[in-house]
């Protein structure tokens, strides 16, 4: 890790934008948090940065999406329906749903379509392709929430859910703050959170912040190991 780099950060799409948790590199995790309305600055300015958003698309998928969900997927046990499967590249760029659909079938093995939640997601992983480069992949990392809080636990799962169909679970929300509290991060922190920004994506740019730290002192683990390449050089996996 260069001795210059002073934090990192931990960003994971909410309304309208980023919830991000930027916590020292080494020694206290001095925890704060921030709402950004895209990452272009943050990842020009060098800093480690993990992203719970897909990054690398594949021309064509094989199997439940890519090798990174499909690696990840079984780890997470009774959490594994937290973990969405990539379509290929051109459905990502597809600007409607019907025409997406019509792509993801085309260019996956079995045909799969796609989901409207999925779909949704579509815009975000755009804007941050459009930013991705070979060299800047050095710094930003893709992570899932639920793998961090799988690392974070001792490569367990999470025994309660943080969402049930769609509403924030109170219970699975106070796991996830304690097993932070047991890392450093302050649950006081979630309380001082920016106007606006929601509880759980707080939470999750937490541990996503935890899993960049691992990152930067080059702890992190990616699934699949090594990485896949897309097209365009970018790496595939994603991190914990």
């Amino acid at each position: 890790m260069d001795d210059a780099i002073a934090r990192v950060h931990g960003a994971d799409g909410c309304r309208s934008g980023w919830a991000v948790c930027s916590i020292m590199a080494i020694g206290e995790t001095r925890a704060r948090l921030s709402f950004h309305r895209d990452l272009r600055e943050m990842i020009a300015g060098g800093e480690v940065l993990a992203v719970d958003m897909p990054m690398g698309l594949p021309e064509r998928i094989v199997g439940p999406g890519r090798r990174a969900e499909q690696a990840i997927r079984r780890l997470l046990g009774p959490r594994q329906s937290s973990v969405f499967s990539m379509p290929s590249r051109a459905a990502v760029y597809s600007l409607d749903y019907r025409t997406a659909c019509d792509v993801a079938l085309a260019t996956s093995q079995p045909p799969r379509k796609i989901s409207r939640q999925g779909f949704a997601l579509f815009p975000a992983i755009r804007a941050l392709d459009a930013i991705l480069t070979q060299e800047n992949q050095h710094t930003v990392f893709e992570t899932h929430a639920e793998v961090a809080f799988w690392r974070l636990n001792g490569d367990t799962p999470m025994p309660t859910a943080k969402r049930v169909k769609g509403v924030p679970a109170k219970e699975g929300l106070a796991e996830r703050i304690a097993l932070l509290e047991r890392h450093g991060i302050p649950s006081a922190l979630f309380d001082a959170r920016p106007a606006g920004m929601p509880l759980v994506d707080a939470v999750d740019a937490a541990a996503i912040a935890l899993i960049a730290r691992r990152c930067a002192r080059g702890e992190a683990q990616p699934f699949p190991d090594p990485p896949d390449v897309d097209a365009r050089g970018l790496r595939v996996a994603i991190w914990a």
